[in-house]
């Protein structure tokens, strides 16, 4: 419900002359209507005043229907459909009015002002001329010499920009049809904005050409809306964001079209192509939330398969697969992928951010530093991005200290099988009873020491994680923020430690010749 008095003020603010309207009285001879019909137009005058539109609708429908023949009741009605926002509504009714009463001024300059903001200038003219050939008063004939102004520059805006789009020169012809659809000032004033869907699909055209398919876009919604049934406005938005990577909207769109036309031959054809490249990227996206990044791969290289002409399903494609690579610690892929995206968009967040998992698990902790902090500088409030650079530098701080990995000489993704087995290995290699020369046995003794701790801390999942997040979890200082030594037992400390066994003492000894 509008605010009591505000509809008067409204409609008159924006059309003085329908103020005529509100205050038009009811003629009941001339109109030859009954009591009825009489007492709808009374009580939808009263509720239009106070500001029901929806109630007085109501009203009107009925008097129309008692009176198909009342130009009162066609009148008031048109008034409440414009107050509620629905020109195209109020428009037959004007007409009606006209026909049923040729010499109603007020209808015909309001009928005008409608058709001139549709785009149909001739139309408008010939209702402004008609009005000053209709010996109208001082206000009318005012408002309709005004009109007739905007029509005429509206008609010299058109022209140019026509001759604009055809010589090739679509700049201008996009700030000539601003002028149009972007409201008029003219007179006093005043403006009036164009409701075309033709000049709208026209300056859609111009933006196409000229490499703005988002604008062109929003020009073409407004045309599917202005014009009915315009499936052609569907398609072209439909292609356009399927050009632009968008393959969910791209299917949204081409359905409508498909809603009002089942037949139309180009939305089909394109609705199959989308929905194939739609339940392709659905698919793979669905894999990599499972985990099954190699499926996910495969997913992703059908998808540029199927699309091989629009660049971006290629890029997007190529950023989806370098994750899973990153994702299934395929670290020398994930690079090699990542940088390909990274050289067709360089500020790309997510792939900046997988490369720089990958570098971390090849150990290249300079690289993944830069590439988290470039990451930050487009997307400093990215939890993951900031937590990842802490990681890499403490990595890169810890790997100036003690390795692990390198220890045992395993990669940071190993299993724990790999890692018992380097284990065990490098025990039996470094047990300083091999050892005679008592220098040669101190550096074994030291060895031995890093290789048992090494073991202790990767074979332990809560260790293990706690080293991979940069801590050393037999460093004190790391632990406590301070103090101690790092993890140095002594010899004896290690002495009947089984490099065979999960962990504890011996339980039998090794004698070595």
């Amino acid at each position: 419900m509008v605010a009591p008095g505000s509809v008067t003020s409204r409609l008159g603010s924006v059309f003085p002359f329908l103020l005529v309207l509100v205050d038009l009285q009811y003629e009941g001879a001339e109109c030859g209507v009954n009591a009825d019909v009489e007492k709808h137009l009374e009580l939808g005058k009263k509720l239009l005043a106070a500001g029901q539109l929806a109630d007085a609708l109501s009203q009107f429908h009925a008097a129309v229907d008692g009176d198909p023949d009342n130009y009162i009741a066609y009148y008031r009605r048109a008034t409440v459909f414009l107050a509620m926002g629905k020109s195209k509504a109020a428009l037959p009714d004007l007409t009606k009015v006209i026909q049923l009463k040729m010499d109603f001024t007020a209808a015909r300059l309001q009928r005008g002002h409608l058709l001139l903001k549709q785009g149909k200038l001739d139309e408008a003219e010939d209702d402004f001329k008609k009005v000053l050939k209709s010996n109208p008063s001082e206000n009318e004939e005012k408002e309709a010499q005004s009109q007739l102004i905007k029509s005429d520059e509206m008609q010299r805006l058109r022209s140019q920009a026509l001759d604009a789009f055809e010589s090739g020169d679509y700049a201008a012809a996009i700030a000539f049809l601003d002028k149009i659809l972007e409201c008029l000032r003219i007179i006093e004033s005043k403006e009036v904005c164009v409701w075309d869907a033709e000049l709208r699909e026209l300056r859609a055209e111009c933006f196409i050409k000229e490499g703005e398919p988002r604008k062109a876009i929003s020009d073409l919604k407004a045309a599917s809306k202005l014009k009915n049934d315009n499936t052609e406005a569907f398609y072209k938005i439909s292609t356009l964001y399927y050009q632009l990577g968008d393959h969910e909207l791209s299917l949204s769109e081409v359905r409508e079209c498909l809603k009002l036309d089942q037949d139309h031959k180009r939305c089909f054809a394109h609705y199959k192509q989308v929905k194939k490249l739609n339940k392709l990227i659905e698919s793979a996206e669905e894999l990599i939330r499972d985990g099954r990044y190699t499926d996910a791969t495969s997913k992703y290289e059908s998808v540029m398969k199927t699309e091989p002409s629009i660049a971006e399903y290629t890029i997007r494609s190529k950023e989806r697969i370098c994750h899973c690579f990153s994702k299934d610690e395929k670290p020398v892929e994930a690079i090699r992928l990542c940088s390909e995206v990274l050289q067709m968009e360089p500020d790309n967040v997510n792939a900046l951010k997988d490369r720089a998992e990958a570098y971390l698990i090849e150990e290249m902790y300079d690289e993944a530093i830069q590439d988290y902090e470039t990451a930050q500088e487009h997307n400093e409030n990215d939890q993951q991005i900031r937590e990842g650079l802490e990681k890499a530098q403490r990595l890169l701080k810890q790997s100036q200290r003690r390795d692990y990995y390198k220890i045992l000489g395993v990669k940071r993704n190993a299993k724990k099988q790999e890692i018992i087995k380097a284990y065990r290995k490098l025990a039996l290699q470094w047990h300083p009873d091999n050892f005679q020369n008592e220098e040669e046995k101190k550096k074994a003794e030291k060895k031995f020491i890093d290789i048992a701790a090494a073991k202790e801390v990767l074979s332990d999942p809560e260790m293990r994680k706690k080293f991979d997040d940069g801590e050393d979890p037999l460093d004190a200082e790391s632990q406590q923020g301070g103090g101690g030594n790092p993890f140095h037992r002594s010899w004896n400390s290690w002495q009947g430690f089984n490099p065979f066994s999960s962990g504890g003492p011996f339980r039998f000894k090794f004698h070595f010749n």
